[in-house]
């Protein structure tokens, strides 16, 4: 029963109970050398995106200039401290996703929406690609209502981009971050401690009209 993905999100009835405990990590990221976990430098920001599977989703953003670190994690959902394999049912109501710790100075939030719109295909509902269940739906989940009115208006300027292109509609759930919890430490920078790893995620291929060029 513990291994049944499904397709729809548990309720606090429902989802499996986790643990007090937060899973062995890694503490500083394989590629920047930078801590996970903070402390961060002043004046640097957050962001928290879901686009599949979070191995491919890491690389995007930690190539990106002006991003200080990347972490894999579990976000969105209900169990507390959820396992890999937890999430990986459906039963916790996480997402995999990525937190971003990015220097506003020289890359803005609106440029890594704008890579997020484009790096995945934000319209296949509970699923990336080849990778289908409720922990790889594409989610942007805000820190501050300026973040939220940006992946809003990012959005919608897409959707429209997208309908141009003959293009379904955007499935991506938006809504203020609850509680991120740290993916195991297998997980963190994988791409580059693994090269020649799986990566699913793939972008529809129409432009986001927001941000710089930051395509990874």
């Amino acid at each position: 029963m513990l291994l049944t993905k499904t397709a729809e999100l548990p309720t606090a009835e429902t989802a499996l109970p986790g643990r007090a405990e937060p899973l062995a990590t890694d503490e500083t990221h394989f590629v920047s050398g930078h801590p996970l976990k903070g402390p961060y430098p002043e004046g640097f920001e957050t962001a928290i995106f879901g686009m599949g599977c979070f191995w491919g989703v890491e690389r995007v953003f930690w190539s990106l200039p002006g991003v200080w670190v990347t972490s894999a994690g579990y976000s969105g959902g209900i169990t507390p401290n959820p396992t890999y394999e937890e999430t990986c049912t459906g039963r916790t109501g996480h997402a995999e996703v990525v937190k971003v710790v990015f220097d506003p100075s020289v890359i803005t939030y609106g440029d890594l929406l704008k890579a997020f719109w484009e790096n995945h295909d934000p319209t296949q509902g509970m699923r990336q690609g080849n990778d289908v269940g409720t922990t790889y739906r594409s989610a942007i989940y805000t820190l501050n209502d300026d973040q939220q009115r940006e992946a809003e208006a990012s959005r919608d300027a897409y959707q429209a981009a997208l309908t141009a292109a003959g293009r379904g509609a955007i499935t991506t759930e938006i809504q203020p971050a609850g509680e991120y919890y740290y993916a195991e430490g297998y997980h963190q920078g994988y791409l580059a401690k693994n090269p020649a790893g799986y990566c699913g995620i793939g972008g529809t291929g129409v432009v986001c009209p927001i941000g710089i060029g930051v395509r990874a």
